[in-house]
């Protein structure tokens, strides 16, 4: 008989939907959560009928038994990081808030709203109700489509994805992460092509903040669905390994250009990222 040789790996926990496609949502925030060598929990919130071309319809979870996924996973485990994605109803979002509110544990949130095809995820109402989510955030994480919708606001360019971002910690994060991969085209100092995502961390009571500007090269790929859940999720596995916000943040985005260049090619769409290709550092 051999010997039991158990390891503890820190644990997190991802709040989001399924997706049937296997490209996004709780498939690829718990393989990206296990690449970071995190031991990966979820509350599903809604099942998806999905595929790499787009998403033909989503149906929720009832809010009692996402309340009830959260109890059962938060009376057993030492969750060390919480991230959510889709939440689908406005009554969701609200169940979430409610649930996280006594979480001793950092929580990012990834306002899932609009899929990587343009496909609306959620209503009106369910967009409305993440303010006071965003107010409880570590971390927020939009592209530059969802934080349009949470700011009212166009997001073009990288400055508009800065002020994007300080309205996001304005409203009580500690900090947002604009994402660029969806900006108009930007160069670095050689002509190259690259991906800017803006981090902005509120600094002190008085509104000072802190900016940081992150390069990654675009890949020349359509195949990007899961991007967004798959970098949510390694900051999250990286904050539950004790990881701080900036280190954290700067090297979930600097590996995401990885899991990009090694995306699946699967499905007649574009196909999706490769989580399983972060590379987490040890």
């Amino acid at each position: 008989m051999s010997e039991y040789d158990p390891v503890d790996p820190p644990v997190a926990l991802t709040i989001a939907g399924s997706d049937s496609g296997g490209g996004a949502g709780i498939q690829a925030d718990l393989t990206a959560m296990t690449a970071h060598g995190v031991f990966g929990t979820a509350v599903v919130t809604a099942t998806t009928a999905q595929h790499t071309r787009g998403v033909e319809g989503v149906h929720s979870v009832p809010a009692d038994h996402v309340a009830s996924q959260y109890a059962a996973v938060a009376g057993d485990f030492a969750v060390a990081a919480i991230k959510t994605g889709m939440l689908a109803t406005a009554e969701i979002v609200e169940t979430v808030t409610d649930s996280v509110a006594d979480a001793d544990a950092p929580l990012v949130v990834d306002p899932v709203m609009v899929a990587a095809t343009g496909d609306r995820l959620l209503s009106p109402a369910a967009e409305d109700a993440y303010e006071d989510l965003i107010a409880a955030a570590t971390l927020v994480t939009p592209n530059a489509d969802e934080a349009e919708v949470l700011t009212g606001e166009p997001v073009e360019t990288p400055a508009d994805a800065e002020r994007a971002a300080r309205e996001l910690v304005a409203l009580g994060a500690d900090a947002a992460l604009v994402k660029g991969g969806h900006l108009a085209g930007t160069t670095d100092s050689t002509g190259n092509n690259v991906v800017v995502d803006t981090l902005v961390r509120g600094t002190d009571p008085d509104g000072g903040v802190d900016i940081g500007r992150f390069e990654s090269p675009r890949i020349d790929t359509d195949a990007t669905h899961g991007s967004g859940c798959a970098l949510s999720s390694a900051i999250a596995a990286r904050l539950a390994r004790g990881e701080l916000l900036h280190e954290a943040v700067e090297a979930a985005v600097a590996e995401m250009s990885e899991a990009v260049r090694r995306g699946y090619d699967v499905g007649e769409g574009p196909g999706a990222v490769n989580p399983a290709a972060l590379d987490h550092g040890g």
